[in-house]
């Protein structure tokens, strides 16, 4: 028995159960997401590569302009302390603005590829400083164990792969890199630009596909990590159940789904009793369902003027009879019959609405 015990005490908390989604949540707001680096890095680099198409004449100009600038102008002054400031500023500036359409960019697709992954998420426990993170033990355990294993042998993989589309664009173009010699230096510099693109969105794609791959192990590592064991998940169902405020907006929404229900049947009441002002009870007599009338719906104070303002609407017959409705109103519940006691006074009141509809 003691054996018999223990294992049954070992399985119930073995993980083997998906995370449910409050525990998911929870992981969200600590900052925890199944999310690639390498699907940014090769956004990035895609996109920065795609925008030089389009931007490289301009970033060519104005690489031209300073580079002219620096051997007509720069270089034939008298160096000074404020020509040196002037210098550096005028450089820094041209720098400045040949780099920020590419800063630009990478910061949109860095931006756009966080979103494709988690969405909008602001957490800041994921940027907290913890001192366990400093423990050598921990740090050691972390270097030589399983995913640092399958983190080196992701970096070789992308390396080789990366590595074998990039020199396979160049290989193919090796006849024109032969030539650059009998080629101008603008010619020289319009190939060797056109071949480093080509080789940078080559390389991009590569690292695009292999990006994919890593994000679907880091859900699955995600996931796995995330497991909860069939104790946690009745432990979190017990929180969850014993929290005040989860079980009041349940029960809250419960009233509301119920209400809803009861004044979309005041339309098919036939009669509506009320005090006038206190109680509204809505009685209908179908004989498919019940032998006697039966309540779907009645209220007091506020409910009852909407149960008496839905029956005006829909032409549903009111009926004043104080004693009936406060005697009738403690005694019944929505979707029962009238108890015996009523069925004298309820079924004249019935027949008297059938006879004002038929005349």
């Amino acid at each position: 028995m003691n054996l018999l015990s223990l294992d049954l005490q070992f399985f119930a908390g073995e993980k083997t159960e998906k995370a449910t989604p409050r525990k998911k949540q929870d992981a969200r707001k600590k900052g925890q997401v199944a999310k690639s680096a390498d699907v940014n890095t090769a956004i990035s680099l895609l996109t920065i590569f795609l925008s030089f198409l389009f931007i490289g004449a301009f970033m060519r100009d104005r690489i031209l302009l300073l580079m002219r600038g620096t051997f007509q102008d720069f270089l034939l002054i008298n160096l000074s302390d404020q020509n040196v400031n002037d210098l550096f500023l005028t450089m820094a500036y041209q720098a400045g603005i040949i780099l920020a359409p590419v800063m630009g960019v990478a910061l949109v697709a860095g931006v756009m590829s966080n979103y494709l992954q988690i969405g909008f998420l602001f957490s800041t426990e994921a940027i907290q400083m913890k001192l366990n993170k400093l423990d050598p033990i921990q740090g050691f355990k972390r270097i030589y164990s399983i995913r640092a294993i399958v983190e080196l042998f992701k970096s070789l993989l992308k390396i080789s792969f990366v590595g074998f589309v990039t020199f396979a664009v160049l290989w193919l173009d090796l006849d024109n890199v032969l030539r650059l010699s009998h080629l101008t230096v603008e010619q020289s510099l319009l190939f060797i630009a056109s071949l480093t693109v080509k080789m940078g969105l080559f390389a991009s794609l590569a690292l695009l596909l292999l990006s994919l791959l890593d994000y679907m192990y880091q859900r699955y590592d995600y996931e796995k990590n995330l497991k909860m064991s069939k104790q946690d998940i009745k432990d979190e169902y017990k929180k969850s159940e014993g929290d005040p405020l989860i079980k009041s907006k349940i029960k809250q929404r419960q009233r509301e789904m119920a209400m809803r229900r009861m004044m979309q049947d005041v339309p098919t009441a036939d009669v509506i009793i009320t005090n006038p002002t206190h109680y509204a009870i809505a009685l209908k007599y179908d004989e498919s369902k019940m032998d006697a009338p039966f309540v779907v719906a009645m209220g007091v104070d506020l409910v009852a003027q909407k149960i008496k303002e839905i029956a005006k609407e829909n032409e549903v017959m009111m009926v004043e009879n104080r004693p009936l409705a406060r005697a009738l109103y403690p005694q019944v519940e929505i979707g029962q019959a009238i108890p015996e006691e009523f069925f004298q006074a309820v079924a004249e009141i019935i027949a008297y609405v059938y006879q004002s509809k038929s005349g």
